[in-house]
């Protein structure tokens, strides 16, 4: 009898809906590839709901290069069309670095939107979107949208004034202080040097390098890099991988997707709480 309802209850579309997982998370981490070049594959995202300025800023675009980790902190407002943000993604990004050839990205609307997606096609840049609830893709952009919260914070607190007066200072010290992932400022990672500052004129101002070729010497830089960023990838992977199981599919399974919906996002009707865990099945085309 309890095989037969044990084989009952596998079988039933509603009790897989519904029941609670109490097995470790399917799915061993996946890191994305290590860039082979400086701001040739970036992350970006927005931070919105902030204190309006008196400029009239209630935002911040944050970008990020993946590979040298340095970043750019755009002040905007949540009300810009799209064509200004394009424009300033022009004036601010492929002036200085040229077009990208990988993004990665939220699902934004601003992201997914035709008019974003024709002028990345235009520029020859991949637009890549994170999975629907797994904010792990979004990851580098994530974690500097964290510091650059707490350095905000410390700046609002002590100044008290406007955010987007110090948001300058603010990029100038996160790009200069040390990464534990690439073993150096994200500034030194760019430019292969450490940066001038009133701090150190004499420690860093007035050096020079002497009988050494500045190309041999960054191509050296940035493969020191990408083997610093490997080593911190692995690290991260066994750490993530020791709470997952290792999980496979094939064509033609047949699987439930895990539901994870927003706060206050209603997908089925008024049931709130009692939606169900899972939804499906779905067959695997590919």
């Amino acid at each position: 009898m309890k095989g037969d309802i044990a084989k009952y209850v596998s079988r039933c579309l509603i009790c897989q809906q519904v029941k609670a997982e109490r097995q470790k998370p399917s799915g061993l981490m996946q890191p994305l590839p290590i860039p082979e070049w400086k701001w040739e594959r970036i992350a970006m995202d927005f931070v919105f709901k902030l204190p309006r300025t008196s400029k009239g800023h209630d935002g911040i675009w944050v970008i990020v290069d993946r590979l040298t980790k340095s970043a750019h902190f755009l002040p905007i407002k949540e009300t810009y069309p799209l064509t200004r943000l394009a424009k300033l993604f022009v004036d601010e990004i492929v002036r200085l670095h040229g077009a990208p050839v990988s993004i990665v990205s939220d699902r934004d609307p601003r992201f997914t939107s035709r008019f974003w997606r024709c002028l990345q096609e235009a520029m020859g840049t991949r637009l890549q979107f994170s999975t629907a609830f797994h904010p792990q893709t979004d990851g580098q952009s994530e974690r500097t949208i964290q510091t650059l919260e707490d350095m905000l914070r410390s700046c609002v607190l002590q100044f008290k004034d406007a955010w987007d007066v110090h948001l300058a200072l603010v990029e100038f010290a996160y790009n200069n202080s040390y990464h534990s992932s690439i073993g150096m400022a994200p500034y030194e990672a760019l430019y292969g040097r450490q940066c001038r500052t009133p701090i150190c004129w004499n420690e860093v101002g007035d050096k020079k390098l002497e009988k050494v070729d500045s190309i041999r010497a960054t191509n050296e830089k940035v493969k020191m890099i990408k083997e610093k960023l490997k080593t911190a990838q692995d690290r991260q992977k066994s750490y993530a991988d020791n709470r997952s199981k290792d999980l496979e599919f094939a064509v033609g399974d047949w699987v439930f997707l895990k539901l994870s919906p927003w706060k206050g996002v209603m997908r089925f009707g008024k049931r709130g709480k009692l939606s169900p865990r899972y939804i499906g099945p779905y067959e695997i085309t590919e």
